[in-house]
C-alpha cells in the first residue's frame, strides 16, 4: 500500500482487459459513491488507450442509470500495447493531469494491474484496482467480478447439453474459459455434475479418463460429460476427443462455450461485488490510499498490493474436483 497527499477532486475510472459482466455495476457504484462526496469523475473511454487518445466523458448520476443489470462495459475496454513503453505512460499521465483528473479507478486484470502499478512507480500518479475478469485468477479476492456470471453461463450450458447427452447415449467434452486457470472449469463441472474435470493445475490422463468411462459403461451408465478448462489457446477439447478416440473408440461431441461466457446480465452475487469494491476504491481514495487492490474475503473489504495481486498465484480448490470425480459414480 502506499500514501498520497494530493486532495481528490475527480476521479478517472476505467475498463481494461477483457469485458466482465459487473463492471457497469462496478462503475455505476464509483461515480455514485464520488458524487456523494462531491468529487466529479469522468469515464476513461477504451481503457489505457482512451488515456492516450484523451478519450475522457464525464459521468454524471444519470449517466450510470440503468446500468446495472447490463453486461460488458459502458466505458468500453480493450488491450493497449503501446501502454507498454515508458513514453506512452508518461503521455497518458499528462494527458490525466491536462483533463484535471488526479486519481484512477482501474477496473480489470492482472494486465490492467501492471499498467496501473507502471502509473504508480513512474508517476506516483494515484491508482486504486477492481478485480474485473471472469478467470478468477487474482490473488487477494475470493472472487473477481464476472466469475459467479461466467459460472451460471457455463452451468446452463452444461445442464441443455446433458439433455442431448442422455438421449443420445452420447459422451460430451465441453470446454469453458478461463485462460490458464482452471476455477471456471471447477465449479461449473462440480455443479454440472461432470465426470471428469481438466484443468491446467491438476493434470489428468486421458487414459485415466478412459479406463473410468469404460467402468462406467459396464454399470449401465450411456451418457458422460467432460469439462475442460481452455488451457493455452481454445481448442483444447478437440485434442482430447480425439485422444479418447485414439484410446477407446468412444466418439465424443465437443462443445466450446466460448465468448458467450464473457456476456449477458450479471448475477446477483456479481452486482452485489462489483457494488461494494466500486465504492470502496472511493474511500480508499479519499483516504489517501493507492497503489493496491481492493477485494473481499467473505464479507469483508481487504486490500493487497498490486504487485502482491499481480506475482502472487491464487490457486484452485482441488477438492472441487475430486468430489466432482467421486459424485459421477
Amino acid at each position: 500500500m502506499a500514501q498520497f497527499k494530493t486532495e481528490v477532486k475527480k476521479i478517472g475510472v476505467f475498463t481494461s482487459g477483457g469485458d466482465a459482466p459487473g463492471m457497469n455495476a462496478a462503475i455505476r457504484a464509483v461515480v455514485r459513491a464520488a458524487l456523494t462526496q462531491n468529487i466529479k469523475v469522468d469515464g476513461i473511454i477504451g481503457g489505457y488507450s482512451g488515456m492516450l487518445e484523451e478519450n475522457f466523458t464525464v459521468l454524471g448520476l444519470r449517466s450510470v442509470a440503468n446500468v446495472i443489470q447490463r453486461g460488458g462495459t459502458i466505458l468500453k475496454t480493450g488491450r493497449c500495447m503501446e501502454f507498454l513503453k515508458p513514453e506512452y505512460r508518461a503521455k497518458a499521465v499528462e494527458n490525466l493531469r491536462k483533463q484535471g483528473i488526479d486519481s484512477l479507478v482501474c477496473i480489470g486484470g492482472d494486465g490492467s494491474f501492471t499498467g496501473a502499478l507502471a502509473l504508480w512507480n513512474e508517476h506516483q500518479f494515484p491508482i486504486i484496482g477492481v478485480p474485473g475478469t471472469i478467470d478468477n485468477d487474482i490473488f487477494g479476492t475470493d472472487n473477481t467480478i464476472g466469475f459467479d456470471t461466467a459460472v451460471n453461463t457455463g452451468l446452463q450450458a452444461i445442464d441443455r447439453i446433458r439433455d442431448t447427452a442422455a438421449s443420445h447415449d452420447r459422451l460430451f467434452i465441453v470446454e469453458v474459459m478461463g485462460r490458464n486457470s482452471g476455477f471456471i472449469a471447477c465449479s461449473v463441472g462440480l455443479a454440472g455434475g461432470a465426470e471428469e474435470i481438466f484443468i491446467p493445475e491438476n493434470p489428468i490422463t486421458v487414459d485415466k479418463v478412459v479406463e473410468k468411462i469404460k467402468a462406467a459403461v459396464t454399470k449401465g451408465k450411456k451418457s458422460s460429460i467432460l469439462v475442460t478448462a481452455e488451457g493455452q489457446k481454445p481448442g483444447r477439447a478437440y485434442d482430447l476427443a480425439e485422444q479418447i478416440r485414439k484410446k477407446s473408440g468412444f466418439e465424443a461431441k465437443v462443445c466450446i462455450l466460448g465468448h458467450q461466457q464473457r456476456g449477458g446480465s450479471p448475477t446477483a452475487i456479481d452486482r452485489i461485488l462489483a457494488s461494494r469494491l466500486g465504492a470502496a476504491a472511493v474511500q480508499l481514495l479519499l483516504q489517501g490510499q493507492c497503489n493496491l487492490m481492493v477485494g473481499a474475503d467473505g464479507e469483508r473489504i481487504v486490500t493487497t498490493p498490486f504487485d502482491q495481486a499481480i506475482n502472487t498465484e491464487k490457486h484452485v480448490n482441488k477438492d472441487f474436483t475430486n468430489l466432482a470425480s467421486l459424485l459421477s459414480l
